[in-house]
């Protein structure tokens, strides 16, 4: 196997600029896949992120009317704890659940501010602060200010939203919105803080407030829209929303109540795994394009060592030996290139994680609805690289099987005659 070796080595620096060009590349198909493969991932798992964070929890618990309508936001179909008892005793069984890490309340309403040239149309969320700063990652968009303080008329804004309204932090606003009675109501806030980030329903159409004042203003005192789960782990959710909806049963609030894991409230994250499978396949097709030049160099070799092919058969080294020689001759090419463009790739990933790429510009048209942040920050992980490194060598050297059988299968006396 050593001679193998040091002839294989041999063959591949006989022709520098062939050897170099075939590794090369497979080095940029290679780097491609690293690239597209961390891109892919950051911008699914960002936004599978932001959907929990923003619109579904782990898993969401609603009234089964209100979630039927709930692109309308009603306020006649909250959730108000079990009969008889409180909302905070209905939170606390939840968090009493093996595996559940927290219960996020919000109460959501639709509400507009007029200016002097027209009625913006936003939705109110009643939060706790405390458990938002928990579980989701708002704080890391609040560029100025600071989130409400329980008990006061103060609202975060996301920045396109004040500038629709003429408001900056520090500015007071008149908020007008319909009570859970239907009656029309108009508060006076003050702006203590702004959002700056790619979600457009954050940036545009949503404004925070202390979710015990929006309980008051709204006369849903102890009632929310929703209640979102936080479990401990996304592997663990099912587990959780079984127990979840056997607890529903048992305190008889079945036909009232509904819980949806994260995968059910969005067709986002069905894509999502579709989108995986297929980007995977696409993966693949790009280390064969790599492939075409490898088998191509390889097949000219074989052409050209005819002769010296044969003369090896005529000593004695066997169709297997011959195999061997020319897969380790594609293994070798496969490797180096393989390795430099999972540098490369695990480089580039590594500084677009930090800056991010900006797809403000082609997200545009994207409804609020759809959380995608259009700031991408790809994923960058060694799983990632070495998906892609033994990806490339291994198709690499599958390839190789086409010519290295050629090269066994010609005839000693054949090939020295015709070479």
């Amino acid at each position: 196997m050593e001679f193998i070796f040091r002839l294989a080595i041999k063959n591949l620096t006989r022709h520098r600029l062939r050897t170099i060009v075939s590794i090369a590349a497979i080095a940029v198909c290679v780097m491609v896949v690293v690239f597209a493969r961390g891109l892919v991932e950051g911008m699914i798992n960002s936004a599978i992120r932001d959907h929990i964070y923003y619109n579904s929890g782990h898993i969401k618990v609603v009234d089964h009317q209100y979630h039927e309508q709930e692109r309308l936001l009603p306020l006649n179909h909250p959730v108000d704890g079990w009969a008889g008892n409180s909302l905070d005793e209905m939170i606390a069984d939840l968090e009493g659940i093996d595996r559940v890490d927290m219960v996020i309340p919000r109460l959501k309403f639709g509400a507009m501010v007029s200016t002097e040239t027209e009625l913006v149309t936003m939705t109110g969320w009643g939060v706790d602060r405390d458990k938002e700063l928990r579980f989701t990652n708002i704080e890391d968009h609040l560029v100025e200010g600071r989130l409400p303080s329980p008990g006061t008329l103060e609202v975060v804004m996301g920045t396109k939203l004040l500038e629709k309204i003429g408001r900056r932090v520090g500015d007071k606003v008149t908020i007008v919105f319909n009570t859970a009675f239907g009656s029309l109501n108009g508060v006076t806030f003050t702006v203590v803080g702004r959002l700056q980030t790619g979600l457009q329903l954050l940036n545009e159409y949503v404004f925070f407030l202390p979710l015990d004042e929006a309980q008051r203003l709204l006369y849903m005192e102890g009632q929310v829209t929703e209640l979102l789960v936080a479990a401990k782990d996304l592997g663990s959710v099912p587990q959780v929303l079984s127990r979840i909806k056997t607890l529903l049963a048992d305190k008889g609030e079945g036909q009232r109540y509904t819980a949806l894991s994260y995968r059910e409230t969005s067709d986002l994250v069905a894509w999502a795994d579709i989108g995986k499978t297929v980007y995977n396949a696409i993966y693949v097709f790009l280390i064969l394009l790599a492939c075409i030049v490898v088998v191509n160099t390889m097949l000219m070799i074989v052409q050209e060592r005819t002769k010296e092919i044969g003369t090896m058969s005529a000593l004695g080294l066997e169709q297997k030996g011959i195999v061997q020689l020319f897969l380790l001759e594609g293994g070798i090419m496969g490797i180096v290139g393989s390795l430099m463009g999972a540098l490369l790739g695990g480089g580039l990933n590594e500084y677009l994680a930090r800056v991010g790429l900006d797809f403000t510009a082609d997200l545009e048209g994207v409804s609020a609805e759809v959380l995608i942040d259009t700031i991408i920050y790809p994923e960058s992980s060694w799983s990632n690289t070495l998906f892609a490194f033994f990806l490339g060598v291994v198709i690499v050297t599958l390839s190789c099987l086409i010519p290295a059988r050629r090269a066994a299968n010609l005839e000693p006396t054949v090939a020295m005659r015709d070479a």
